[in-house]
């Protein structure tokens, strides 16, 4: 009798054509059976952004040998959206994305393109991982992530996640990684500032630049492991909803 290889759907923000989403499929393609639906472009920042004012373009591209590829035009959701819909007409066993170009731990999980695209995974009820390396380099290297993206999505396969729980996985820079720790995302903020310029044409423009503002001494969180040299491992999921706040509302006066 066959054994049932899993359907693995694999997406990014950096593009098709990125480092990091080669290593998924190499790693994946050991695991299941691929199909990859990515940006044609880089789409970092776009947080969970779909486009609705434009169409979207879906073309099959041939960039790696044997794997069913095809580059979109829009957003990392849109991605996953397109996939499920028009690629693979169900749901995969499995999503992953990246890996990343740079940290997605604490607040940046918020602006990720490489997060939501997970998350949108986790929306439609498919188990979700998203990876990132600490290293915004083109030539960076990933291969000290290998064992445990490895190990990760076989531990989601068998045992799938809960529903609306996706995992946010960091890995620090270096040759060796100490470990994995499950953690809590830390509290911490960017405070933003604006590199006004002016074009040849007397226009002013602006770069967003901006420092990281690590407010959590904890040493559960997700800032603290990647420090330490551990991968880190945060369970998030997409209720928003502060429950704790809920008894301080109730007691709110909203006659008007």
């Amino acid at each position: 009798m066959t054994k049932h290889r899993p359907s693995i759907l694999i997406t990014n923000d950096d593009g098709i054509t990125a480092p990091g989403i080669k290593v998924l499929i190499e790693l994946m393609g050991e695991l299941g059976d691929i199909v990859v639906v990515a940006p044609d472009s880089p789409q970092s920042g776009m947080g969970h952004a779909v486009t609705i004012a434009k169409p979207l373009r879906l073309d099959k591209v041939d960039v790696y040998d044997g794997v069913e590829m095809y580059q979109c035009s829009g957003t990392p959701v849109d991605c996953v959206k397109l996939a499920v819909n028009k690629v693979l007409h169900k749901k995969p066993d499995l999503l992953v994305s990246g890996i990343n170009h740079g940290f997605n731990s604490s607040i940046n999980v918020i602006y990720s393109g490489t997060m939501s695209a997970a998350m949108e995974g986790a929306i439609e009820g498919i188990p979700s991982v998203g990876f990132s390396l600490g290293d915004f380099k083109q030539d960076a290297d990933f291969s000290a992530t290998r064992p445990f993206v490895s190990a990760i999505a076989k531990e989601v396969l068998a045992n799938g996640l809960p529903l609306g729980t996706l995992l946010n996985v960091n890995f620090p820079v270096g040759h060796k990684i100490k470990g994995l720790k499950v953690c809590r995302q830390a509290i911490a903020k960017w405070s933003e500032e604006f590199d006004e310029r002016v074009d040849p044409h007397g226009r002013p423009y602006f770069w967003l630049t901006g420092k990281f503002l690590l407010n959590d001494k904890g040493e559960d969180t997700d800032e603290y492991a990647l420090n330490e040299g551990y991968a880190s491992v945060v369970p998030v999921h997409f209720d928003f909803t502060s429950y704790n706040a809920i008894p301080t509302l109730k007691n709110w006066n909203f006659n008007l």
